[in-house]
């Protein structure tokens, strides 16, 4: 678990058009994450 104001982990994954992208592609920049934890499963 991270604590609050710490730095992320660098991480890999893919964009919503299937590219690979990873945390460090945007050093220097602000970065906001938004995901759903149940997406793309049924129900």
């Amino acid at each position: 678990m991270l604590e609050q104001g710490s730095q992320a982990p660098n991480f890999s994954s893919k964009d919503q058009n299937g590219n690979n992208i990873s945390l460090s592609d945007f050093l220097g920049k602000w970065v906001a994450f938004f995901w759903y934890p149940k997406a793309s499963t049924p129900g």
